[in-house]
């Protein structure tokens, strides 16, 4: 009887773990995936800012300056929009992983579920005789 119970709960363990381990590893590809995106994102409007003050300072007189100013408003209009539109990737990337997760750890409490309902039902004969 303790072997049994032993066993079962050694199972459910290692099942457990394994699932924790496929939810780590998910996880991690998904941040991977996440800081990608953002590093994408930063960099591309780094380089959009250093270019736009580059022309900037080039900028001798106030009709230059005056010229410029568009470009500017331009540019923080780009960023804003690429910086919502990498959110919503961000956003989408975190539910697909959270939606696997759960999915994962869905199957395996199925499994240890059915597990657990066969060795009871298994138990139950052996103790009834029938």
């Amino acid at each position: 009887m303790y072997e049994q119970f032993n066993s079962q709960l050694l199972a459910l363990g290692k099942s457990f773990a394994e699932t924790a381990a496929k939810a780590q590893s998910l996880t991690l590809e998904s941040f991977e995936r996440i800081a990608d995106l953002q590093i994408k994102t930063f960099e591309n409007r780094v380089n959009a800012t250093a270019e736009f003050w580059s022309a900037a300072s080039e900028a001798r007189d106030f009709e230059t300056a005056k010229a410029i100013w568009p470009k500017g408003v331009q540019l923080a209009k780009e960023s804003a929009e690429k910086y919502y539109v990498t959110g919503q990737e961000v956003f989408g990337v975190t539910l697909k992983t959270n939606e696997a997760i759960g999915a994962l750890i869905k199957g395996s409490l199925e499994a240890t579920n059915d597990t657990v309902a066969k060795q009871v039902g298994a138990v139950k004969k052996a103790a009834t005789g029938k």
